[in-house]
C-alpha cells in the first residue's frame, strides 16, 4: 500500500525561498516545508488531538520519495514593506504601529513556474488505518498554500495499491523526524524561525558511514566589493573573517558566550580539541582558463553541527551584513586592523548566501563534497611538523604527515600521497617560489602558521571517500583545501 500526498499549486507559480536570507527559489518542494504547512493547519482548525497523532505517525515515517517536474525561477525585484513586528526601538511610537507609516525594509520574494504544477510524495509500503487518514485528509484539504502564503495550494491525501509515477519519483533532500511536531510548536511558542528539516543522504550515500568532520552543508560568501586579496592570502582573510565574527557577538552583548564551534577556543582559553568552524577560500581553479582569483569564501562546519542555524550565529550575521539596499541583499563588510601593512592591508565587501549564484560555478561547494577516490590541493597544505630530513627521507616523512592529516579529520590514511611543490589543479599557484622570484610570489600566512612548510599534494585513497578534505595545520583557516579529481582527465 503507497500512501501519496499531492500538492497543486494552482496559481501555477510557488513562492519559497531556501532560507530567510536567500534569493534563489526553493524548488521542489520538501517534505519538511510540507510539514510545517499541514502542522500550520492542524493550529489554524483548533488543534484537534486525532490530528496531532495523524501528523506524529506521519514524522516518524522514513522519508518519502518526491515527484516533482523542473521549473523556471522568475525574476524576484527588491519590494519595501513594513516590518511586522512594530515593537523594535525605532517603532515605538503612535507612528510606528501603522503598518503604512512604518519604516520599509527590503525584501526579496523568490518564485519559480513550475512544468507541472502537481506534486507528489510518496510513502510506500505503509500501513495506515481509516481513522489517521481521515485525518490526514482534514488537514489536507484545509491548506491553502505551502510556503509563502502567495502560493495557493490544492492539497489531497490518497491510498493506492499502484501509485502513479512512483518509479519515477526520487529522494528528497530534506526529511521531517521524530519530534518534528512538537519542535515545531515550540519555536512558534517562543517566536523563533524553525530550522530545516534533516538533510538525506542520496542513495549511494545511504550505506556509507560518514566519519569527515567537516559538513557540507556551507555558508558562502559571494566577493562583491573591493580589491580581493590573492589567493596566496587567503589565510590572512579568513583569519580576519574569524576575528569578525569574534567581534560580532561582542558587539551584540554574548562576548563571554562565544560557542567553542566559532572561536576554536575551550572555556579555559586553551586551543579546543573539537572539530569547529573552517574558513575557505573559493577560487576559479580547475577550469578552462582558470587563474586563481578569490571569487569568495565559505563558513564550513563541522559535520551534524547546528551553528549556522543557530539563532545567536544568525544575529550576529544581520548585525555584521546588514541589507543593502542599493543591492537588496546583505552585505559583511571585511577589514584589515589601523597600522596593517600595505601589503597584508584589504578592504572587501562579501554577500552571504546558501545558494551559489547559477552563474558562479566556482561558488559551489558541490566542486569539494562529493565523494571521490582521488583529491588535490587548491591551497597548500601546512604541515603539521617541521621536516628534519633531507632527500628521499624526506618525501617519506611529508607522506606520513600528510597521511596523519587524514587521521586527524576523520579520514583513512590514503593509499599514496605525491607531494610536490606545484599543484595538480589549472590556476593554483605553486607553494612556494623559486629562490629568486619576488616576494609577493609567498603565500602569506598568519604568525601561528609563519614557520610552517607549505605543500601541495595529490591524495588517493584504497576507496571513495567523503569530501570536503581539508588538511593540515592550517586547515581552519583556509589552508589544506583539496578538490577531488577527475580521474579521467
Amino acid at each position: 500500500m503507497t500512501l501519496v500526498l499531492e500538492v497543486e499549486y494552482v496559481s501555477g507559480v510557488s513562492f519559497a525561498a531556501v532560507g530567510p536570507d536567500s534569493e534563489l527559489p526553493d524548488w521542489p518542494p520538501q517534505p519538511d516545508r510540507i510539514f510545517s504547512a499541514l502542522v500550520a493547519t492542524w493550529a489554524a482548525r483548533g488543534q484537534d488531538r486525532q490530528e496531532a497523532e495523524a501528523l506524529e505517525w506521519l514524522e516518524v515515517l522514513p522519508p518519502p520519495r518526491l515527484l516533482a517536474s523542473e521549473a523556471a525561477p522568475r525574476t524576484a525585484p527588491v519590494v519595501f514593506v513594513p516590518p511586522n513586528d512594530p515593537s523594535s526601538d525605532k517603532q515605538k511610537n503612535a507612528r510606528g504601529v501603522l503598518p503604512a507609516l512604518r519604516s520599509r525594509q527590503p525584501r526579496r520574494f523568490p518564485a519559480t513556474r513550475p512544468h507541472d504544477p502537481v506534486v507528489r510524495l510518496f510513502w510506500d509500503g505503509v500501513v495506515l488505518n481509516d481513522e489517521i487518514l481521515t485525518a490526514l485528509q482534514r488537514l489536507a484539504n484545509d491548506t491553502p498554500y505551502v510556503g509563502h502564503s502567495a502560493s495557493f495550494t490544492r492539497c489531497r491525501f490518497l491510498r493506492a495499491d499502484d501509485a502513479r509515477g512512483l518509479s519515477e519519483a526520487r529522494h528528497p533532500e530534506r526529511r521531517v523526524y521524530a519530534g518534528r511536531f512538537a519542535e515545531l510548536r515550540q519555536t512558534f511558542d517562543a517566536g523563533r524561525r524553525p530550522l530545516p528539516g534533516t538533510r538525506v543522504a542520496p542513495l549511494s550515500e545511504a550505506k556509507q558511514e560518514r566519519t569527515n568532520v567537516f559538513g557540507e552543508r556551507w555558508l558562502l560568501f559571494e566577493h562583491v566589493e573591493g580589491d580581493m586579496p590573492d589567493l596566496r592570502a587567503c589565510a590572512l582573510v579568513a583569519k580576519t573573517m574569524r576575528d569578525t565574527l569574534l567581534s560580532g557577538f561582542r558587539q551584540i552583548g554574548l562576548g563571554n558566550e562565544i560557542p567553542e564551534v566559532i572561536s576554536g577556543h575551550a572555556a579555559d582559553g586553551n586551543p579546543t580539541r573539537a572539530p569547529h568552524l573552517a574558513v575557505v577560500p573559493l577560487p576559479f581553479t580547475g577550469f578552462s582558463y582558470a587563474d586563481g582569483h578569490v571569487m569568495g569564501f565559505a563558513l564550513i562546519p563541522p559535520r551534524d553541527e547546528s551553528i549556522l542555524e543557530d539563532e545567536n550565529f544568525r544575529k550576529v550575521l544581520r548585525k555584521l551584513a546588514p541589507i543593502d539596499e542599493e543591492r537588496g541583499r546583505r552585505v559583511l563588510t571585511l577589514k584589515t586592523k589601523d597600522g596593517t601593512p600595505p601589503d597584508r592591508a584589504f578592504l572587501i565587501a562579501l554577500s552571504p548566501t546558501f545558494e551559489p549564484p547559477a552563474n558562479k560555478r566556482s561558488l559551489d561547494p558541490a566542486l569539494y563534497v562529493r565523494r571521490a577516490q582521488n583529491f588535490a590541493t587548491v591551497t597548500p597544505i601546512a604541515l603539521d611538523r617541521h621536516l628534519k630530513e633531507i632527500g628521499e627521507p624526506r618525501q617519506d616523512e611529508i607522506k606520513a604527515q600528510i597521511a596523519s592529516a587524514c587521521r586527524n579529520i576523520g579520514l583513512p590514511e590514503p593509499e599514496e600521497a605525491v607531494a610536490d611543490k606545484h599543484a595538480a589543479v589549472q590556476g593554483v599557484p605553486s607553494a612556494y617560489p623559486s629562490g629568486k622570484s619576488p616576494d609577493w610570489m609567498r603565500w602569506r600566512l598568519p604568525r601561528s602558521l609563519a614557520s610552517r612548510q607549505l605543500t601541495h599534494a595529490v591524495i588517493r585513497f584504497a576507496a571513495p571517500v567523503e569530501g570536503p578534505v581539508v588538511l593540515g595545520a592550517g586547515r581552519f583557516m583556509g589552508l589544506g583545501l583539496c578538490r577531488p579529481l577527475d580521474p579521467e582527465r
